[in-house]
């Protein structure tokens, strides 16, 4: 395929009309969260966009955020972006190998220096160089030499946003995220465990678009996004308003749909589009399969304590500075007695864990 051809150019040579394209576009400003009269504009600024070159790094990761990407169905945003962009260096997708592919990584960054878009996804090792290495380069120095001369980099999945599984105590190989390494670049965190599909190509439209990275939280991530935490957004939350929860996994609650909030869900402390977007071309997402949230978009997810206790009992051994349920045998249904209507919505704000005294504060008239 040629580089010099307009995104339109290539939706062309693949069947898609001009009505697809514009739906394409409308699809997109839904995505992103962007007003319906951007559609146009992204139209217009696709129209002329050209391929970008993506050089995509994986290191300490176990493939899954590439199994998440490939699990599309066409034609999706996913595949409609992707073949819109030179995918020029991949460990698991590309066919050359060995020395040929660092040949193809070189040639990619000195064709297209300052312009290239860096995709990282696993943790950086750090206690010993040896413990992840790729064509006998350490992930630390590739990471480095690559980013460079990126115009921007995103971190797919939390291992590369947050040091994710490898980051977790005791940390053997002293894991780190990308944004622990690379501070001179514009990052976007794309966390997930892995992360959803939709989520990655929203970013890579935006950022064909409009030519830079989408509004981002104070994690780094796409706001359009991680806006909004699970809980809010489910179809169980009237359950849990009303009380009622599954105490196992095969009782009569569960068989009815109830709130798993008593089996160790952490939607409420989890923000991700799971809820909305869903996953498998949309059709289901873990809580609505009948398994709770296990919280795998936050950093640290994997030492907040077991996945199966509620968040009513403390997390980690912080004392009372973090916890994230309700303090002793507190009504949980009740969400007004959460906590306040001021610290909810700071919380919210500012994604910031709160206090035991916070969730179990009534919240005042």
């Amino acid at each position: 395929m040629k580089t010099d051809l307009s995104l339109l150019d290539i939706l062309r040579q693949q069947g898609v009309s001009r009505r697809g394209f514009l739906k394409f576009c409308a699809a997109t400003a839904s995505l992103m969260a962007l007003p319906p009269g951007m559609a146009p504009a992204i139209a217009q600024a696709l129209e002329q966009a050209r391929r970008p070159s993506v050089i995509w790094l994986s290191f300490q990761e176990c493939t899954g955020c590439t199994e998440s990407l490939t699990r599309s169905h066409a034609p999706t945003l996913e595949g409609l972006i992707f073949d819109a962009v030179s995918l020029d260096y991949h460990h698991t997708l590309q066919a050359a190998s060995g020395t040929a592919a660092e040949e193809a990584r070189m040639i990619a960054m000195e064709e297209n220096r300052g312009k290239y878009l860096l995709v990282v996804d696993g943790s950086i090792p750090l206690a010993n160089a040896g413990y992840s290495t790729i064509a006998g380069i350490s992930n630390v120095d590739m990471l480095k030499e690559v980013a460079a001369d990126a115009a921007a980099i995103i971190a797919v999945g939390t291992c590369a946003a947050f040091g994710g599984l490898p980051h977790a105590k005791p940390n053997p190989t002293g894991a780190v995220s990308v944004s622990d390494i690379i501070t001179d670049k514009p990052i976007v965190n794309i966390s997930g465990c892995p992360p959803i599909p939709v989520v990655i190509t929203g970013v890579l439209a935006h950022f064909l678009t409009f030519g830079a990275l989408p509004e981002l939280d104070h994690l780094g991530r796409p706001v359009a996004f991680y806006g909004n935490n699970i809980h809010d957004r489910c179809y169980r939350r009237p359950f849990y308003e009303r009380g009622q929860f599954a105490e196992s996994f095969d009782d009569e609650g569960a068989r009815k749909g109830w709130c798993l909030y008593k089996l160790g869900c952490k939607g409420p402390i989890t923000y991700n589009a799971c809820a909305t977007t869903k996953w498998n071309n949309g059709t289901s997402f873990p809580i609505e399969a009948g398994h709770g949230c296990l919280g795998c978009s936050e950093p640290d997810f994997w030492d907040l304590g077991g996945f199966y206790n509620a968040l009513s009992e403390p997390a980690v051994n912080t004392g009372s500075a973090m916890a994230y349920g309700i303090a002793g045998g507190a009504i949980i249904g009740a969400a007004s007695g959460l906590m306040g209507r001021k610290e909810k919505d700071n919380a919210i704000r500012s994604h910031e864990k709160v206090t035991v005294d916070d969730l179990s504060r009534e919240e005042s008239s």
